[in-house]
């Protein structure tokens, strides 16, 4: 339970602190200015960015929906951990708080807590994003956030434990009632 908790709460609390932050000192994204801080030239920098749509900007505009399956998501998330035994793996444990802190922090921004009441309209309910890489001439990678990062990482995590972990026999899961 620990590990769930503590990196569903920390991973959400990195991602609304520095979404905060570099909206705070960076502003909207404004469409005729770059305002792109460069930490490696040309390569990684940081960038404001408002996503109303899914995993690489696809579907703009579908907030609602995605904020439902955001909510969806976490419930079965909570399901599998409390009454399918999830808990009391400490690899699934893990990836589940991961993912858990990346649904938070873009539900977050999906359900409007972010905005002010004088935000563009093209920008409410979007999830913000900040993070840039890019390689010149090659390939520029949608922005993204902690949040972000977090699923991936929380994802990368499932597909581990998937390869890895030899599922429990149907009998220990009927004798215990746990997944080992």
């Amino acid at each position: 339970m620990v590990p769930f908790l503590t990196i569903s709460v920390i991973g959400c609390l990195a991602d609304l602190l520095s979404k905060q932050a570099t909206f705070a000192w960076l502003g909207l994204p404004l469409a005729d200015a770059d305002h792109t801080q460069w930490l490696i030239s040309d390569y990684a920098g940081i960038q404001t960015a408002v996503n109303r749509g899914a995993l690489f900007g696809m579907f703009q505009g579908f907030t609602l929906l995605f904020a439902i399956l955001s909510i969806g998501a976490a419930a079965g998330i909570l399901v599998w951990l409390f009454k399918h035994g999830a808990i009391h793996d400490r690899l699934l444990a893990i990836a589940l708080g991961c993912v858990m802190a990346g649904i938070a922090g873009n539900l977050y921004d999906r359900l409007g807590f972010w905005h002010a009441a004088d935000t563009p309209t093209n920008f409410q309910y979007g999830v913000r994003d900040w993070i840039l890489l890019q390689w010149p001439g090659v390939f520029t990678w949608p922005n993204f956030n902690v949040a972000d990062s977090m699923l991936v990482c929380g994802a990368g995590l499932l597909m581990w434990h998937s390869f890895t972990r030899n599922p429990p026999s149907r009998e220990t899961v009927i004798e215990t009632g746990e997944i080992e």
